[in-house]
């Protein structure tokens, strides 16, 4: 179990909460750090090509205590919401859709057009730009996963994920089969319970749906990908289904879900313990 490895008992509950997507839009940053701070949340993920990114590394700034990693980020969501790619496109123009000159929209078809023309140089021209953008503001990830793309959604993309968490002393966010197999032969502490991507949940009877599954969730380490933001008219304009992200919010900072949590007695931890662990098994510690 990878909850040993971390310090816990072989039969702890432990989660990780982590608000994905900060960075997307000034509501969705006011929601998750709102999460973190009033809320139980535990860590975010921040993505740098958006257009909310400098407003949430400004805020990233103004609270070092706040854990964060870096969600990697190949594809966009919207048509109508532009942003990216980080470095310049002419340097990176296999990650480019030919059809709009810009990054691959969030569609199956994308996704699998985007993986199959995108230069492994590309890649790690573009997830090295992200990184260094941050490390050059002055912050201190403690990990990063991938935006829309599981586990970087190609092996060869995984595997440079992991070299760069390596280098850079940072722990990834490993969910898939293959991916933690990989992991765990290294020594690593990857999700052994329950994954959870909140966009995933139906917005009807929600709050109810995160008791059971809070109430049910397995020993070992599990995560959950919440998505809060604000219903603000600027956002409701740009994302149809903001039901889901308010209703997470709203979920996030209920007096019910701390009740919950404590009932269960589930511990809530962010990443800096496991890049605490993924340091020491790569000899970067």
């Amino acid at each position: 179990m990878s909850t040993e490895l971390l310090g816990f008992d072989p039969d702890a509950r432990v989660l990780i909460l982590n608000c994905d997507d900060l960075g997307m839009h000034e509501a969705v940053n006011i929601a998750i750090f709102d999460s973190l701070e009033n809320g139980v949340a535990t860590s975010c993920s921040l993505m740098v090509p958006c257009p909310g990114a400098a407003d949430a590394i400004r805020l990233l700034r103004e609270r070092p205590h706040i854990p964060f990693g870096l969600h990697l980020t190949l594809i966009r969501d919207k048509p109508n919401y532009v942003w990216g790619p980080s470095a310049p496109k002419a340097e990176v123009p296999s990650l480019l859709d030919p059809d709009t000159g810009e990054l691959f929209t969030d569609e199956p078809v994308n996704r699998d057009r985007m993986l199959s023309q995108a230069r492994l140089e590309d890649v790690e021209r573009e997830l090295l730009t992200q990184i260094n953008t941050v490390l050059d503001a002055g912050l201190s990830p403690t990990h990063l996963d991938w935006h829309c793309l599981g586990d970087g959604g190609r092996g060869d993309i995984f595997d440079l994920g992991l070299a760069l968490a390596d280098e850079y002393g940072l722990a990834a966010r490993v969910w898939l089969d293959d991916g933690c197999q990989k992991a765990r032969s290294l020594g690593k502490p990857v999700i052994d319970g329950t994954w959870l991507d909140s966009c995933t949940v139906d917005v009807e009877g929600k709050p109810q749906t995160y008791e059971r599954l809070l109430r049910a969730l397995p020993p070992g380490l599990n995560e959950w990908a919440v998505h809060p933001a604000l219903a603000t008219e600027d956002w409701r304009a740009i994302e149809q289904g903001w039901q889901v992200r308010q209703s997470d919010h709203t979920f996030l900072t209920s007096d019910h879900a701390r009740k919950v949590l404590a009932d269960e007695g589930i511990e809530i931890i962010d990443y800096t313990s496991l890049q605490n662990v993924w340091r020491a098994s790569s000899g970067t510690a």
